[in-house]
């Protein structure tokens, strides 16, 4: 393969983010804000691996958080690229971890041709333990009992482990069915999504030929949205690149927001302690929103304690400020966001340049109760109008 000319391909790159694509060696830690560019950084960092260094397609491993986010950096890699991009392993923490998992099951007594269990599987595996164990099932929530499995996998804690912990008449119930469960999986030749990554990690700490092979084969390790691993997913990070320590994460700590499925936020806090020599890059210039957004965003998100600091800018000018409006409940601010609708449209605004955003769907009940007592047309984008919604169809018809 021709080694190209960087210049060529990193003029529209700002300056940390061409410092960011052009430290190849060693650890990196991307302190990337919103809209700063950071899948850019990524895409052209493998990109600048295969093209100035020399370094094999399937020699590197980029692990993104989503399937999405992994056919998105796959596509632009391949406009880069061309088919010399197919040999890159692109893919999520679950999906890398399946695919190692398939050549080494045999190491933990599974054939390679495991089934792996979806969440209604899951639950009714559980469901069956319980019942098996002589415990009821209403008495004891299957899901609730496979959301404790689950967080205790995503810590790397083993039926053992959790049976030796036990403090509570709950905790000894979880730790029975978590053992038989474990037994059952097993003997069926299957494994669920926490064990993808818990029997894999198990597979590095347990034998030294697999470690040497997977952490030869994977030179380069690029992770994005590290703010979201787990303890077990930043255990394979640190397995995978404990030898060559080219371990690239890409994350912001003021973006993290899936602590309720078990994300350490002091992954990337301790970044740097647990990859010495580590070069750290701030990627600041957000290319999304105005200045008055970002200050108001600076403002807030400085309350915060435990953050590597950083202030986000952009050089798209100042923009419209930043309106706060305080409002009594729910309630109030559905009929305010109403009366702005009302008032945009009167003002000569279609209806399909309006958009209202929230947090969680839970959230759009009041919006919709208001918009549809005032006949204001709206579609729900991402899940059913609540009013169309089966549970709620089935209590008006029977109302």
């Amino acid at each position: 393969m021709s080694v190209a000319a960087p210049e060529s391909y990193l003029a529209d790159l700002n300056e940390a983010q061409r410092e960011a694509v052009l430290a190849t060696e060693g650890p990196l830690l991307v302190v990337a804000g919103a809209g700063s560019g950071k899948t850019r950084v990524l895409t052209y960092r493998v990109a600048h691996l295969i093209r100035a260094c020399g370094v094999k397609p399937n020699e590197i491993l980029a692990i993104t958080f989503t399937n999405k986010a992994a056919g998105e950096m796959r596509e632009r890699l391949e406009r880069m690229l061309g088919q010399t991009a197919r040999a890159i392993w692109i893919l999520t923490f679950h999906a890398a971890c399946g695919r190692m998992l398939r050549r080494e099951a045999a190491r933990l007594g599974y054939t390679s041709s495991f089934t792996i269990y979806d969440d209604q599987d899951q639950v009714r595996l559980v469901k069956a333990c319980l019942e098996e164990l002589g415990k009821d099932p209403k008495r004891f929530s299957p899901r609730g009992i496979h959301a404790q499995i689950s967080r205790a996998k995503n810590e790397l804690v083993s039926p053992e482990e959790y049976a030796a912990r036990v403090s509570s008449f709950w905790d000894q119930t979880v730790a029975e069915a978590y053992e038989l469960y474990q037994r059952r999986l097993h003997a069926s030749n299957a494994v669920d999504f926490d064990d993808l990554l818990m029997l894999t990690v198990q597979v590095l700490e347990r034998f030294p030929e697999a470690l040497a092979h997977w952490s030869k084969a994977f030179r380069y390790v690029l992770v994005d949205e590290y703010q979201d691993t787990n303890h077990a997913q930043y255990r394979l990070l640190q397995l995978l690149g404990g030898e060559h320590g080219n371990v690239c994460a890409v994350g912001d700590q003021d973006q993290s927001v899936y602590g309720f499925r078990g994300a350490d936020i002091r992954n990337i806090l301790e970044f740097e302690k647990d990859f010495p020599g580590t070069t750290v890059v701030t990627l600041e210039q957000n290319y999304r929103s105005t200045n008055h957004v970002l200050r108001a965003a600076n403002a807030l998100i400085e309350q915060n304690t435990e953050r590597k600091p950083k202030r986000l800018f952009s050089e798209l000018g100042e923009g419209e400020p930043v309106r706060v409006v305080e409002v009594e409940d729910e309630h109030a601010e559905a009929r305010f966001v109403a009366a702005e609708i009302a008032s945009l449209i009167d003002a000569g605004w279609s209806a399909s340049e309006i958009a209202v955003f929230y947090r969680m769907n839970a959230q759009s009940r009041v919006l919709e109760d208001v918009l549809v007592r005032q006949d204001v047309p709206y579609q729900v984008i991402g899940g059913p109008r609540f009013y169309e919604r089966a549970e709620i169809r089935d209590a008006t018809a029977y109302l």
